[in-house]
């Protein structure tokens, strides 16, 4: 996320030969700016050198047809346009125009006629109503108003802080190596300036699908021509004794995040009850304030059911080199005071407890408007559930997967945020379906993990490389087929996984 302080590559306002891109990339700047060359077939291209997410370097990333994906995220850029075409950046870059003399290529300056996306063509609603105000709801109402929809949006969201960038909560925020200025995804003024009417705190009691009305706890009616259901996930709580005590804490939200962070300013030592991606990364965190974390589960390995037992030996091993002690198979049974009982009759002090045992859809809202409901809400290709009008995306979405062919919910940021978008353009009657391949990252220490797919059983997993040199690529299959694929700094791998899987639909 920080910018490089100086400037990279040779200075392309004075030229250089086109045979430099022989190798099809060129990094260089102009004045203090990176600028990234790009040939694809015989144009060229000069765009933003960086990610406009977390600031990857889009010159490891990979060049697909006329765009450009992130190496570490995925996010993926139009190089005529610089547009953010698919999450996680939500913000575009700029393009440079590219002028050619006497077998050189010069890069002065930035263009200024860079196509803008373009509005749908098709009868637009003139009012869209989006419940939440996570990564689904925020990248549907940002995406609504980059196709220059002009009605009225109410996003209607229960958390106290507008949408923020919930992966960092558990990463670099909680460690303190990001300040929170970094959370928000836009800045307050971002919601007046595009007209969305953000309500936090909002409370809504139901849907009215006959009327087309949202009702909130106060009995107001907001009135919609479309609907987004993107209401998340809410973490699973604890229901042993001691689990309402003050110092058990979940992190979902931002609020959630800052309490923790306050719990730890004075803790020596913690107790975090499971070894989920959230355990962990909390866990990292935490460590890297140096206190002592005790890590509960029931589990004979970390994420082995996602991951497999190499993987989960291997996540164990690195934290346990930062420090951090484990207590497999076996559970919490209380929370008395400062004092954490084991079912095994250890007793293990601690300040405070963070429980990370997983999340459930929210679909109380879903159930009362009488929405097709299978661990999920049930929805089309096009992300639209069994009510016409009302669509749904993230953490509630049920879709049918092409890639796998099966019906899938998952619980992932990208995906959820990738979802948002396409059901942003299908309100706008665009009528795209759902393709992404899903795409998941997790930070442990300084090790990135990157997962593309999604397997939910498999019958083989193949590795390239050493797991425990932190080169690696795992391929998880069935029948021969591979559902997903894991690496460890091999993003550019993982990134050609992604292209292949999108051209393998089922």
């Amino acid at each position: 996320m920080v910018e490089n302080q100086s400037p990279s590559g040779p200075d392309l306002t004075q030229g250089v030969p086109v045979t430099a891109l022989d190798g099809g990339k060129l990094l260089g700047h102009v004045g203090q700016q990176d600028v990234l060359l790009l040939r694809v077939a015989d144009e060229i291209f000069a765009i933003d050198a960086y990610c406009s997410h977390y600031h990857g370097p889009l010159i490891d990333g990979l060049v697909v047809e006329s765009t450009v994906r992130c190496p570490w995220h995925h996010a993926c850029f139009d190089l005529s346009s610089g547009e953010a075409i698919r999450a996680p950046a939500l913000s575009s870059l700029s393009c440079w125009r590219v002028d050619k003399q006497d077998g050189n290529i010069f890069i002065q300056h930035k263009r200024d006629d860079q196509k803008q996306a373009q509005p749908s063509q098709s009868a637009a609603p003139e009012s869209i109503v989006i419940i939440g105000g996570g990564a689904a709801g925020f990248a549907a109402a940002e995406m609504l108003r980059r196709r220059d929809f002009q009605g009225s949006i109410v996003m209607l969201s229960a958390d106290s802080a507008a949408p923020v960038d919930r992966p960092n909560l558990s990463k670099d925020y909680l460690a303190g190596s990001a300040p929170e200025e970094w959370v928000p995804l836009r800045s307050d003024k971002y919601y007046s300036k595009a007209k969305i009417d953000l309500r936090l705190r909002a409370e809504i009691t139901s849907i009215d699908t006959l009327s087309q009305d949202v009702v909130t706890a106060s009995g107001d009616k907001i009135p919609y021509d479309r609907l987004l259901l993107a209401t998340g996930a809410e973490p699973v709580r604890l229901t042993i004794p001691g689990a309402d005590q003050p110092n058990v804490h979940t992190l979902r939200t931002l609020d959630d995040s800052r309490a923790i962070i306050a719990a730890a300013k004075s803790a020596r030592r913690t107790v975090v009850i499971g070894a989920s991606f959230i355990g962990l990364e909390v866990a990292a965190a935490l460590r890297a304030r140096d206190i002592e974390v005790h890590v509960v589960a029931p589990n004979k390995r970390p994420m082995e059911r996602v991951l497999g037992p190499e993987m989960g030996d291997f996540i164990r091993a690195l934290h346990e080199e930062h420090g951090v002690i484990f207590h497999l198979e076996d559970t919490v049974v209380a929370i008395e005071g400062s004092n954490v009982r084991l079912r095994s009759g250890a007793v293990h002090e601690a300040d405070f407890v963070v429980a990370g045992i997983g999340v459930r859809p929210r679909l109380a809202l879903a159930e009362q408007a009488g929405l097709a409901i299978d661990d999920g809400v049930v929805v089309n290709a096009y992300l639209e559930t069994s009510v016409p009008g009302i669509y749904a995306a993230g953490d509630i979405a049920r879709w049918p997967d092409p890639h796998s062919g099966q019906s899938i919910r998952v619980e992932h940021w990208v995906v959820a945020q990738r979802q948002g978008q396409i059901a942003a353009l299908n309100m706008l009657g665009r009528q795209e379906k759902f393709e992404a391949v899903p795409f998941f990252w997790s930070q442990h220490y300084d090790i990135p993990i990157n997962y593309v797919g999604h397997a939910g059983t498999w019958d083989e997993i193949v590795i390239d490389g050493d797991i425990k040199a932190k080169d690696c690529t795992l391929q998880y299959k069935s029948g021969g087929r591979v559902l997903a694929t894991v690496t460890i700094y091999r993003d550019f791998e993982s990134l050609e996984a992604e292209v292949r899987m999108e051209r393998e639909i089922a």
